[in-house]
């Protein structure tokens, strides 16, 4: 129960961060995308199951938020957090290169879907310059956000397990 609060607490503060503080810390209108940060962190320290839900409460609160329909990017994240469980079992926690990696995969992959099913499928094929000026820049930005978030939730996260096997 006590996991269940902290994620909570984790994604309501992300969520809060990247709508206030980042966005003012914006550079050419990009800000860090934290809600993939979370959703692809707790998908491979956790597994699958966690990834699911805590990329479909990422996502919701971003469809509620700023979509222009619900469910969008529930499913959106909720897919991005499963795949990333299903690198838990070979997931170590000394190791960030696996994370690192899977950060930037999870954001390039959500920047080119969105493209693909918000603009392309409206006839807007400027993917060149979406991918250079939107895509890349964000994945860019994510990463050097990672590097500071990303040892704060695998320090939770391994006090949460460790208090669960005492």
């Amino acid at each position: 129960m006590l996991k269940k609060c902290i994620i909570a607490i984790f994604i309501i503060v992300c969520f809060v961060l990247q709508c206030s503080v980042f966005d003012s810390l914006s550079f050419a209108g990009i800000i860090p995308n934290l809600m993939i940060i979370l959703t692809s962190s707790f998908g491979f320290m956790c597994g699958e199951k966690y990834g699911l839900v805590i990329g479909f409460v990422c996502g919701l609160l971003s469809d509620i938020f700023f979509g222009s329909f619900l469910g969008f990017y529930a499913l959106l994240l909720m897919y991005i957090g499963y795949v990333n469980g299903k690198f838990c079992k070979i997931f170590y926690p000394e190791d960030i290169k696996l994370p690192l990696a899977l950060i930037v995969v999870s954001d390039l992959s959500y920047g080119i879907i969105c493209y693909v099913l918000t603009f392309m499928l409206r006839g807007k094929f400027q993917f060149t310059y979406y991918f250079a000026h939107v895509i890349l820049p964000e994945a860019l930005y994510t990463i050097v956000v990672t590097l500071f978030l990303y040892p704060l939730i695998l320090k939770v996260n391994e006090k949460l397990e460790n208090r669960k096997e005492h």
